[in-house]
């Protein structure tokens, strides 16, 4: 690409020198990545600062470099306010609008973003379409499967794969949109088509400092959405009733909007509802009748979670029949109250329930199946919101019946600073605390009884365990199974 007419596409920007005679064959923020004929942005991370590297990027083959201040290279330098709003405008025009040729769901929240994007791209995939998945867990284009490193990647990660679903015929990509994402920009330039709302809990408090802020960030998901009400590509807000912030979320979209919900009047709306030991059951009122919905999976987290998958399809098109079908058969999602399958007569559950709020979820769903006594490991994790830890810790012993406090991924700070945030001021002395995640396991299987769980929680999927600046091999399911 001609690379004159890519950074026109820019209009805020200041380069001394010609470009016209200049070709962009690539792009990337990496200079490890540059080869000849690429465009290197410079970004600023939290830890490195990409203008250090630039001529390094130039003895690579950069032809270009973008940064937010001039810099004495042999190429010509762009000097844009801010590279990483550079970064997103130029990946999206290289790489020619990849989201305009799909339909791109987005799903924002504190909790169940990965449960509904699974069932969102189950549904599309029964019904013969060709999808793709980005989210905490993976990116998955068709069915090959690619790792990723945030819940929602930079920028440029974004529209080199959308340009990548394109060239192989996705129809559909849904994906779970943070809300770091949206505050630092990195959705920027994609064209959503359907926007879900799953429920806001605290979370990330120290990156957005305050619950409005936080809210505000995961607004931006709907606003996004745009003015136009083009009948040729619709668009849709789906938007959790019963969550306090539902009236906000409605004002600031101008698009068509499907709420879902349990207590208050829902556009989809679960009735005659029955939480059990096997499962959930209900009647889902749809504004195209009732259909019945009959799950393996468990609590009331995942009543929502339905119907939020639900309530997306609709929108995109897709009969209730179809719905029902792949709802009522869904296996649900590595890490996300998963049983350890193992022959001892208590229960292991493993969770990534790493807030106040979607620990309280899990550990009252469990409650209205267990018969003896409930065990839960959790620990918080660091370089995180150290508010949340006091609140995590209380509800671990408000609805357990023995906590164990130990490490979750505790980066750069120490277990024991951690675990001492978490106890400061607890009023509930039913908990004792293992630091090593391993030991901790071990304990609570060991003590559990027939008719007991065990909640393994905070972790998940995660394969990892960070300590320092090393990324270790720690699986909890693989954990529990040594001592089961």
């Amino acid at each position: 690409m001609n690379a004159e007419k890519l950074i026109n596409s820019l209009l805020d920007f200041q380069c001394q020198q010609p470009l016209h005679t200049i070709s962009i064959k690539n792009i990337e923020m990496d200079h490890r990545e540059i080869t000849t004929e690429s465009l290197f942005i410079c970004i600023k991370g939290y830890t490195v600062d990409g203008h250090q590297f630039a001529q390094a990027a130039v003895d690579n083959g950069a032809s270009v470099v973008v940064a937010d201040h001039e810099l004495q290279l042999s190429v010509p330098v762009v000097v844009v306010p801010d590279t990483k709003r550079a970064l997103a405008l130029l990946a999206n025009v290289f790489f020619d609008h990849p989201s305009t040729h799909l339909k791109v769901i987005g799903v924002t929240g504190t909790n169940g973003k990965t449960s509904v994007t699974h069932m969102i791209d189950e549904i599309h995939r029964y019904v013969s379409k060709k999808t793709a998945l980005i989210g905490t867990l993976q990116m998955m284009i068709r069915d090959q499967i690619y790792p990723v490193k945030n819940t929602t990647p930079d920028a440029l990660f974004l529209q080199k794969n959308l340009n990548k679903m394109v060239e192989e015929d996705v129809e559909v990509a849904t994906m779970e949109v943070s809300s770091h994402a949206l505050d630092l920009g990195r959705v920027h330039g994609i064209d959503f088509d359907i926007a879900v709302f799953t429920n806001l809990s605290q979370d990330h408090l120290d990156y957005h400092e305050t619950m409005e802020q936080y809210l505000f960030a995961k607004s931006l998901l709907f606003s996004q959405l745009g003015n136009s009400l083009n009948q040729r590509k619709k668009k849709y807000a789906i938007i959790n009733q019963d969550d306090a912030h539902a009236s906000f979320l409605k004002k600031v979209t101008s698009q068509p909007i499907l709420t879902y919900g349990i207590t208050n009047k829902a556009n989809f709306q679960a009735t005659d509802l029955e939480l059990k030991a096997s499962g959930i059951s209900f009647n889902m009122q749809t504004p195209e009748g009732i259909i019945n919905i009959s799950s393996k999976l468990m609590g009331m987290f995942s009543v929502y979670n339905i119907l939020a998958a639900a309530a997306a399809c609709f929108a995109s098109g897709i009969k209730l029949t179809d719905i029902q079908s792949v709802l009522n058969n869904t296996a649900g999602v590595k890490g996300r109250f998963q049983p350890v399958d193992h022959q001892n007569e208590f229960a292991v559950i493993i969770d990534y329930a790493h807030t106040p709020d979607s620990l309280e979820n899990v550990l009252v769903t469990i409650r209205r199946f267990c018969e003896g006594k409930v065990y839960v490991v959790i620990g918080c994790g660091g370089d995180r919101d150290r508010r949340k830890r006091p609140l995590m810790a209380g509800v671990a012993c408000q609805y357990a019946d023995h906590a164990i406090f130990t490490s979750d991924n505790p980066r750069s700070e120490s277990p024991q600073v951690i675990i001492d945030d978490m106890v400061e001021g607890i009023e509930f002395t039913n908990y004792q605390v293992l630091l090593d995640r391993k030991a901790a396991i071990k304990y609570a299987i060991q003590q559990a009884k027939s008719g007991d769980v065990v909640l393994i929680a905070g972790k998940g999927h995660e394969t990892y365990q960070i300590v320092g600046d090393q990324v270790l091999d720690f699986d909890d399911e693989k954990v529990a199974l040594q001592f089961l």
